[in-house]
């Protein structure tokens, strides 16, 4: 009550802080869930073929069980707001591409790929680590825009000395170990893409011309990531990787639509897409067999020379029905040489039928879908092209080779993330979910009372 009878309301005393629930206790939950999974895969395909539990199941499941734990531990440690979902997706992919590698080695004893996918796998979770842990802020990554992108030209050009595997320039082999450059290549481009685009999104979403409905940017603006852009491609397709040249397109559309906010952006992409497609598919003779095959998938089989492999992979994927063979009781290994690697989804849909595989689809879609959700969270839009050009490039992977396998699209030779063959491809991947991590702890921790460091 004041002098003159007014009665004066009390000052408003500031809200609690809200303090989010970190769910580091889900996230043990479904990983040992995910390590009991793949666990019970391998065991049944012990079973299926000789009738017994493999001896290696229990060494195998402490392995799996071991390089979880210490994830989930650096996780814990440093990242305790992150999404609890990325790393048990993670894991599982994981465990099931290496009884998937098995299985298929008990028809190849002669070429034993499982062994080497477990060390790989063992790198993978170990650089996992070390990014989860050194890797403080997400944001430091946007420094380095230019060192990035000059690594992944190094990276994209070396394989060019050195020989074709397949018709293919795309491995480093050096006293036989083999990498795959452009693996790593990828994550440097999508670090570059989101740097340059997060400091000029004004400049691309409201300066330069207008055609039609499209908001054209100034070449001073535009000019240098397309160079970089068009570079990657060229020198791509001169190695004859496709795939990953189809890749680098759809992250560069994918990201330029989300940094201006331009649907017109999707349109232009998808109509160079599908010029560059048409014309590589009649220049390209390696590439024009494999749009022959495609268009024309049973056509050695008409003529006598009996079933290619996208023929077989259909009848793989036929013969699985709803349900499946059970695992270690398929014919997937009739596809050929590349049904570790290209065609190792055909094994999954066989032998789990069309609900595993369903399954699978879901945990990568989870997958993509909580990474968007990290960016859409974050306030930094360097943070935000990162998350979404991350999670785009699982699932323009997944779609490239869902479709190529199923009949969808042509061939175009990459690897299934995490489930197929390849050292590089698994390393990548799970270099991808640490920075995907990174990135949702950030999201989080800017709403728990505290801004993100």
């Amino acid at each position: 009550m004041t002098k003159a009878g007014t009665t004066v309301a009390p000052a408003e005393l500031p809200a609690p802080a809200v303090r989010l629930p970190r769910r580091r206790g889900i996230e043990l939950s479904l990983i040992v869930l995910a390590v009991l999974l793949s666990v019970y895969g391998y065991c049944a395909v012990g079973l299926a073929r000789h009738g017994t539990v493999p001896p290696g199941a229990a060494g195998y499941g402490a392995g799996l069980g071991v390089l979880a734990l210490l994830a989930h531990l650096a996780v814990r440690f440093r990242a305790p707001y992150a999404d609890p979902l990325l790393l048990p997706i993670g894991v599982l992919l994981n465990g099931l591409g290496l009884v998937l590698i098995y299985r298929l080695d008990l028809e190849t004893p002669g070429d034993r790929a499982a062994p080497a996918q477990l060390v790989w796998s063992t790198v993978g979770v170990a650089l996992f680590i070390v990014v989860v842990l050194l890797l403080r802020d997400h944001r430091v990554l946007q420094r380095y825009a230019y060192v990035s992108v000059a690594g992944a030209m190094v990276l994209l050009i070396l394989p060019i000395f050195f020989p074709a595997v397949n018709g293919a320039r795309i491995w480093i082999r050096i006293a036989g170990f083999s990498i795959q450059p452009g693996e790593f290549a990828k994550v440097l481009l999508a670090v570059f893409f989101a740097a340059y685009l997060a400091a000029n999104r004004n400049a691309l979403a409201y300066a330069g011309r207008r055609v039609w409905r499209l908001q054209l940017p100034t070449g001073r603006v535009l000019g240098p990531i397309v160079a970089i852009w068009l570079l990657s491609v060229v020198v791509l397709v001169l190695e004859r990787d496709l795939g990953t040249s189809l890749l680098f397109f759809g992250l560069f559309v994918v990201l330029l639509y989300v940094a201006t906010g331009r649907t017109g952006w999707i349109a232009v992409g998808l109509l160079l897409a599908a010029l560059g497609a048409v014309a590589v598919g009649w220049l390209e003779p390696h590439v024009h067999s494999r749009v022959q095959d495609w268009l024309h998938p049973f056509a050695t089989i008409e003529a006598g020379q009996g079933p290619n492999q996208l023929s077989q992979s259909l009848f793989s994927f036929a013969a699985g029905g709803t349900l499946g063979t059970g695992l270690g009781l398929g014919h997937s290994i009739l596809i050929g040489f590349a049904v570790k690697s290209d065609f190792i989804l055909a094994t999954a849909g066989e032998e789990l039928g069309l609900s595993g595989l369903s399954a699978i689809v879901l945990l990568y879609a989870l997958l993509v879908e909580r990474g968007y959700r990290a960016g859409l969270s974050l306030r930094d839009p360097f943070g935000r092209l990162l998350a979404v050009g991350l999670a785009s490039i699982v699932a323009l992977q997944v779609f490239v080779i869902a479709g190529g396998v199923t009949g969808l699209i042509p061939l175009t030779g990459m690897a299934m993330p995490f489930l197929a063959q390849g050292g590089s491809s698994v390393v990548t991947n799970w270099a991808i979910v640490a920075l995907l991590i990174r990135v949702s702890d950030s999201a989080r921790s800017q709403y728990d009372g505290r801004e993100a460091p």
